[in-house]
Protein backbone atom coordinates (compact mmCIF):
# COMPACT_ATOMS: atom_id res chain seq x y z
CA UNK A 1 0.00 0.00 0.00
CA UNK A 2 2.94 2.20 1.02
CA UNK A 3 4.22 1.50 -2.95
CA UNK A 4 0.87 2.14 -4.56
CA UNK A 5 1.16 5.58 -2.43
CA UNK A 6 4.26 6.56 -3.13
CA UNK A 7 4.00 6.42 -7.21
CA UNK A 8 0.78 8.19 -7.07
CA UNK A 9 1.85 10.94 -5.30
CA UNK A 10 4.76 11.02 -7.59
CA UNK A 11 2.42 11.02 -10.55
CA UNK A 12 -0.07 13.08 -9.35
CA UNK A 13 1.79 15.89 -6.43
CA UNK A 14 -1.75 17.46 -5.78
CA UNK A 15 -2.98 13.40 -4.15
CA UNK A 16 -3.21 13.60 -0.26
CA UNK A 17 -0.98 10.83 0.92
CA UNK A 18 -2.97 9.95 3.89
CA UNK A 19 -6.39 10.04 2.58
CA UNK A 20 -5.08 7.86 -0.05
CA UNK A 21 -2.84 5.59 1.99
CA UNK A 22 -6.49 5.19 4.48
CA UNK A 23 -8.65 4.60 1.46
CA UNK A 24 -6.50 2.02 -0.05
CA UNK A 25 -5.95 -0.21 2.97
CA UNK A 26 -9.83 0.17 3.71
CA UNK A 27 -10.40 -1.26 -0.02
CA UNK A 28 -8.09 -3.84 0.71
CA UNK A 29 -9.44 -5.05 4.21
CA UNK A 30 -13.17 -4.95 2.65
CA UNK A 31 -11.23 -7.47 -0.70
CA UNK A 32 -9.75 -9.53 2.36
CA UNK A 33 -13.21 -9.84 4.49
CA UNK A 34 -14.77 -10.85 1.15
CA UNK A 35 -12.23 -13.36 -0.35
CA UNK A 36 -12.04 -15.14 3.09
CA UNK A 37 -15.83 -14.95 3.39
CA UNK A 38 -16.45 -16.49 -0.13
CA UNK A 39 -13.31 -19.37 0.90
CA UNK A 40 -15.55 -20.11 4.05
CA UNK A 41 -19.01 -20.35 1.91
CA UNK A 42 -17.43 -22.54 -1.02
CA UNK A 43 -16.99 -24.76 2.04
CA UNK A 44 -20.43 -25.27 2.61
CA UNK A 45 -21.02 -25.18 -1.48
CA UNK A 46 -22.61 -21.83 -1.07
CA UNK A 47 -22.25 -18.35 -2.78
CA UNK A 48 -22.80 -15.22 -1.88
CA UNK A 49 -26.12 -14.46 -3.34
CA UNK A 50 -27.40 -17.76 -1.29
CA UNK A 51 -25.76 -16.85 2.24
CA UNK A 52 -27.12 -13.51 1.74
CA UNK A 53 -30.94 -14.29 1.09
CA UNK A 54 -30.61 -17.06 4.13
CA UNK A 55 -29.39 -13.91 6.28
CA UNK A 56 -32.34 -11.84 5.39
CA UNK A 57 -34.73 -14.48 6.77
CA UNK A 58 -32.92 -15.51 10.24
CA UNK A 59 -32.57 -11.61 11.35
CA UNK A 60 -36.07 -10.95 10.95
CA UNK A 61 -36.06 -13.05 14.04
CA UNK A 62 -37.70 -16.50 14.83
CA UNK A 63 -40.18 -17.78 12.47
CA UNK A 64 -37.57 -17.00 10.54
CA UNK A 65 -40.06 -15.82 7.79
CA UNK A 66 -40.91 -13.17 5.32
CA UNK A 67 -43.03 -12.06 1.95
CA UNK A 68 -40.74 -12.42 -1.41
CA UNK A 69 -41.23 -8.63 -1.86
CA UNK A 70 -40.20 -8.21 1.81
CA UNK A 71 -37.37 -10.06 1.23
CA UNK A 72 -36.67 -8.44 -2.64
CA UNK A 73 -36.36 -4.42 -0.88
CA UNK A 74 -33.84 -5.64 1.71
CA UNK A 75 -31.98 -7.34 -0.56
CA UNK A 76 -32.35 -4.42 -2.90
CA UNK A 77 -33.57 -6.49 -6.19
CA UNK A 78 -36.45 -7.20 -8.54
CA UNK A 79 -39.30 -9.63 -7.22
CA UNK A 80 -38.24 -11.91 -10.20
CA UNK A 81 -34.51 -11.88 -9.70
CA UNK A 82 -36.14 -12.90 -6.16
CA UNK A 83 -38.35 -15.74 -7.56
CA UNK A 84 -35.33 -17.17 -9.00
CA UNK A 85 -33.44 -17.33 -5.51
CA UNK A 86 -35.73 -18.94 -3.35
CA UNK A 87 -36.19 -21.62 -6.35
CA UNK A 88 -32.51 -22.16 -6.25
CA UNK A 89 -32.44 -22.35 -2.06
CA UNK A 90 -35.94 -24.26 -2.02
CA UNK A 91 -34.48 -26.88 -4.68
CA UNK A 92 -31.20 -26.97 -1.87
CA UNK A 93 -34.02 -27.32 0.99
CA UNK A 94 -32.60 -24.29 2.73
CA UNK A 95 -35.95 -22.73 2.25
CA UNK A 96 -39.43 -23.69 1.94
CA UNK A 97 -42.47 -21.09 0.57
CA UNK A 98 -45.98 -21.34 1.59
CA UNK A 99 -49.21 -19.36 1.58
CA UNK A 100 -49.79 -16.70 4.29
CA UNK A 101 -52.53 -18.65 7.09
CA UNK A 102 -54.10 -15.47 7.38
CA UNK A 103 -53.83 -14.11 3.59
CA UNK A 104 -54.02 -17.50 1.16
CA UNK A 105 -53.08 -14.80 -1.31
CA UNK A 106 -49.64 -13.82 0.25
CA UNK A 107 -46.64 -16.08 -0.55
CA UNK A 108 -43.96 -16.57 2.72
CA UNK A 109 -40.71 -17.91 2.35
CA UNK A 110 -39.63 -19.86 5.72
CA UNK A 111 -36.00 -20.77 6.74
CA UNK A 112 -35.57 -24.80 7.15
CA UNK A 113 -34.14 -26.65 9.66
CA UNK A 114 -31.25 -27.12 6.83
CA UNK A 115 -31.89 -23.70 5.81
CA UNK A 116 -30.97 -22.30 9.56
CA UNK A 117 -27.99 -25.31 10.10
CA UNK A 118 -25.96 -24.14 7.20
CA UNK A 119 -26.65 -19.99 7.81
CA UNK A 120 -25.31 -21.09 11.64
CA UNK A 121 -22.22 -22.92 10.30
CA UNK A 122 -21.40 -20.61 7.99
CA UNK A 123 -21.57 -16.81 10.18
CA UNK A 124 -19.86 -19.22 12.60
CA UNK A 125 -17.00 -19.54 10.23
CA UNK A 126 -17.13 -15.99 8.77
CA UNK A 127 -17.33 -14.44 12.81
CA UNK A 128 -13.89 -16.52 12.73
CA UNK A 129 -12.01 -15.06 10.33
CA UNK A 130 -13.37 -11.35 11.56
CA UNK A 131 -12.54 -12.10 14.85
CA UNK A 132 -8.99 -12.96 14.00
CA UNK A 133 -8.39 -9.69 11.39
CA UNK A 134 -10.03 -7.53 14.41
CA UNK A 135 -7.79 -9.25 17.28
CA UNK A 136 -4.78 -8.58 15.68
CA UNK A 137 -4.82 -5.71 17.29
CA UNK A 138 -5.24 -4.57 20.85
CA UNK A 139 -8.47 -4.17 22.40
CA UNK A 140 -8.22 -0.21 23.02
CA UNK A 141 -7.26 0.13 19.07
CA UNK A 142 -10.66 -1.87 18.55
CA UNK A 143 -12.39 0.55 20.75
CA UNK A 144 -11.29 3.43 18.89
CA UNK A 145 -10.79 2.17 15.47
CA UNK A 146 -14.74 1.51 15.88
CA UNK A 147 -15.74 5.07 16.90
CA UNK A 148 -13.29 6.15 13.51
CA UNK A 149 -14.99 4.17 11.32
CA UNK A 150 -18.44 4.67 12.66
CA UNK A 151 -17.91 8.49 12.15
CA UNK A 152 -16.80 7.93 8.30
CA UNK A 153 -19.92 5.64 7.74
CA UNK A 154 -22.25 8.80 9.44
CA UNK A 155 -20.23 11.17 7.05
CA UNK A 156 -21.43 8.68 3.94
CA UNK A 157 -25.25 8.51 5.60
CA UNK A 158 -25.06 12.60 5.67
CA UNK A 159 -23.75 12.97 2.18
CA UNK A 160 -26.51 10.02 0.43
CA UNK A 161 -29.13 12.06 2.21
Amino acid sequence: MDDHVDLWSAEWPELDRRVEGIAVRLQALARYLDRHRDAVLAEFGMQWWEFKTLHMLRRGGSPYRATPGELAKQLGMSAAALTNRLDALERRGYVERSHDRDDRRKVVATLTPSGHEIWERGIGQIQHVEQDLIHSVSSSDRIRLEALLRRLLMATEKSDG
